[in-house]
């Protein structure tokens, strides 16, 4: 998209993605203030894996964008001396149907990304917290990146305040827009040459008309952490079990998908029931983050179902070896997200007023890629 460079820019929220599209305007020559209702991000950015996730995305932009975004997350890491780790990732095959998704992927992704089959003794050399029982062997991608959500969102957010001179109003509001007039909630205007509204999953407050006539949802999604493991193990690469194949573009695209999907409702329907797919990463503490489940609508139940963490905990084990399953905290977080496959929304409801929400699952993995594909020159 072609944006006039103009002076002075708006950002309405400051998860991933406000801070992505701040980054970007601010390379643009904008001088940008960020708003955000509460003290700092509590939603979807900070209630996640930490992924960086470019092995799950379809081939084109989206792929783009995530390399993009993985790229700039080990500059901003670097910079803002924010711990992060590009640790790979590894699915992991027990059923030869999985087996042959993940062989589907390598041959259709193999010569454009840094990918390959292992057997199972190769698997086991990239982690030593996969079970070996009734292992058949699985992918190695090299490209992912894993940080902690809950001090990236406050790390970013420094950096480009500190470095970048972008302005930050925490515990603001903004409760109107008219043009690029922007009202925060105690009747105040300040007014832009540019706004961007990115208000994840709060979409109903500012140009709801536009939400409601838009193929938008809600995903709520409950996750888990574990204790630190002892003796700083380390599990290396993110690891995620066969349901997973189930849940990202790229493996969907293969053929032997439909078949693994018939497979798994005959014999795992109540997990395609809740959107369960099971995937864990570590943090640089050696805590272990690990779901999750998919419960879309509207209006997202609030509270957590035991029996969903149980299913997640039960799965995770058929595929895992860790040395200590304790769990030390649990939760839900609730993103915004597209029902007609498309993987974000942009819309312009004013001039020089931009809407860029509902990126799914994936605003750590595209945010930054996104944002510059946008908003960029």
């Amino acid at each position: 998209m072609n944006i006039k460079n103009n002076k002075t820019a708006t950002v309405i929220g400051a998860g991933i993605v406000g801070l992505a599209t701040a980054r970007t305007l601010i390379q643009q020559g904008y001088s940008v203030t960020v708003y955000e209702r509460h003290p700092k991000a509590t939603g979807a950015s900070v209630r996640n894996f930490g992924m960086v996730w470019p092995v799950g995305q379809p081939e084109g932009i989206a792929y783009e964008c995530a390399i993009r975004s993985r790229d700039v997350w080990k500059a901003i890491g670097t910079a803002a001396k924010m711990w992060h780790e590009q640790v790979g990732s590894l699915h992991v095959a027990y059923h030869p149907l999985e087996l042959a998704v993940l062989e589907q992927y390598a041959a259709q992704y193999g010569h454009t990304r840094d990918c390959a089959m292992l057997t199972p003794d190769q698997v086991l050399s990239k982690s030593p917290a996969v079970n070996p029982a009734g292992l058949l062997g699985g992918l190695w991608s090299a490209d992912e990146v894993i940080v902690d959500p809950r001090e990236a969102s406050a790390k970013v957010a420094g950096y480009l305040e500190e470095q970048h001179g972008v302005t930050f109003r925490w515990n603001t509001n903004i409760s109107r827009i008219n043009g690029t007039t922007v009202w925060t909630g105690d009747g105040t205007s300040h007014e832009a040459d540019l706004v961007a509204v990115c208000s994840g999953a709060d979409f109903e407050t500012l140009y709801p008309e536009l939400y409601a006539a838009s193929p938008i949802t809600k995903c709520k999604l409950q996750m888990m952490r574990l204790v630190a493991q002892s003796g700083a193990w380390r599990i290396g690469p993110a690891l995620c079990g066969g349901l997973s194949l189930l849940h990202y573009g790229s493996f969907l695209a293969t053929p032997a998908s439909a078949a693994l999907r018939q497979w798994v409702e005959q014999e795992m329907a109540e997990y395609l029931r809740w959107g369960i797919h099971v995937m864990a990463s570590q943090q640089g503490s050696g805590e272990l983050t690990i779901g999750d489940s998919h419960e879309y609508g509207l209006a997202p139940d609030p509270f957590d179902r035991q029996f969903i963490n149980d299913m997640v905990m039960d799965y995770l084990k058929t595929f895992t070896r860790f040395k200590d399953y304790r769990l030390t905290q649990s939760w839900n977080g609730v993103y915004a997200k597209m029902t007609n496959g498309s993987n974000h929304l942009l819309a312009q409801p004013e001039e020089g007023v931009f809407v860029l929400n509902a990126l799914g699952g994936a605003g750590m993995t595209l945010s930054f890629g996104l944002s510059e594909h946008v908003f960029g020159s």
